[in-house]
C-alpha cells in the first residue's frame, strides 16, 4: 500500500509543479477532475491489483471492478483536488483495504511533506513508522476541530449552519483545510481534536476513519443508522472530544 501511495504521490508532485499545463474537467458543482487524478489512480491501481489480483476495486476516478474474494481496495488518488488545482499544498492519496466490507488497513500519504500515515486493524497507527495517538487535551478552550464546509450546490448548507452554531462557542477553533483524508489523519496524530463532515464518499474516509480508531479515537455517524465508512456523515475525535461533540452536533439536527 505504501508503494502504491508513493507511486500516486510521484505523479501528483510532478503535475503540481506544472499546474498551468493541466486540463481540468467539471464532474459536478465544485467537483473537478484532471489528468493528474486519473494518472495517479492508474499508477496506484496497477500496484495494488498486481499485489492482490483477486481483490475488488473501488476508486474515485476509474471504473469499479469486481473481485473473486471478499477483499476490496478503496482509493482516492487525490483527496483535495480543489486545493491541488489552486496550488494550495494540502492534499493526499488515500488507500484502504476492506475485507467483507470492513476496513482492515489504511494509508494516507501527503507527497509534498512526505508524511505517510498507516494503520492496520488491531495493530495501531503510525506516521512515517512512528506510533501516533489522538489528542489528550481535555479543555474545550484548547480543542481544535476540523470540518468541511458544504460546497456550492450541496444540499447540506442549512444543516451545516446549525451544526456550526452548536459548537463554535464551545471549542477553541474550527479549521476547514479541504481534505477529509488529511483531516482524519491529523485527528489520529493529535493535531486536531475532532472532525465532522457529511456528504462524503467511502474513498474519502475509509483509511482515515481506521487511522483515528487505531490511534485510540472514536468514529461514528452523525445520524442514527449512518455508517461513517460510507461517508454519509462522520464524527471523529479523541474519546473526550467525541463525547462532547457528538451530542452537540446531533442536537442541532
Amino acid at each position: 500500500m505504501e508503494t502504491a501511495a508513493r507511486a500516486g504521490g510521484r505523479v501528483l508532485s510532478e503535475y503540481f509543479g506544472a499546474l498551468d499545463q493541466l486540463e481540468v474537467e467539471t464532474k459536478g458543482p465544485a467537483d473537478f477532475v484532471s489528468v493528474a487524478d486519473r494518472e495517479a489512480e492508474a499508477a496506484i491501481r496497477a500496484v495494488l491489483l498486481a499485489e492482490l489480483p483477486e481483490a475488488a476495486y473501488l476508486g474515485e476516478e476509474t471504473e469499479a471492478a469486481a473481485g473473486s474474494s471478499e477483499l476490496e481496495w478503496v482509493v482516492d488518488p487525490l483527496d483535495g483536488t480543489t486545493n491541488f488545482l489552486c496550488a494550495v499544498p494540502h492534499f493526499a492519496v488515500s488507500i484502504a483495504l476492506r475485507e467483507a466490507g470492513r476496513t482492515i488497513r489504511g494509508v494516507v500519504f501527503q507527497p509534498l511533506t512526505d508524511e505517510l500515515f498507516a494503520c492496520a486493524r488491531g495493530a495501531g497507527a503510525t506516521r512515517n513508522g512512528a506510533p501516533i495517538q489522538v489528542s489528550s487535551r481535555e479543555r474545550w478552550e484548547q480543542v481544535i476541530v476540523a470540518t468541511g464546509v458544504p460546497h456550492r450546490g450541496s444540499p447540506h448548507h442549512e444543516r451545516f449552519a446549525a451544526q456550526l452554531a452548536a459548537i463554535r462557542d464551545r471549542v477553541g477553533g474550527i479549521r476547514r483545510f479541504g481534505s477529509a483524508a488529511l483531516d482524519l489523519a491529523w485527528v489520529a496524530w493529535g493535531r486536531f481534536d475532532g472532525f465532522w463532515e457529511q456528504g462524503l464518499k467511502p474513498w474519502d474516509v475509509a483509511a482515515g476513519n481506521l487511522l483515528v480508531a487505531e490511534a485510540g479515537g472514536v468514529v461514528s455517524g452523525l445520524r442514527p443508522g449512518d455508517d461513517p465508512d460510507s461517508g454519509a456523515s462522520v464524527i471523529a475525535g479523541s474519546p473526550w472530544a467525541h463525547k462532547g461533540l457528538a451530542p452537540a452536533l446531533r442536537g442541532s439536527e
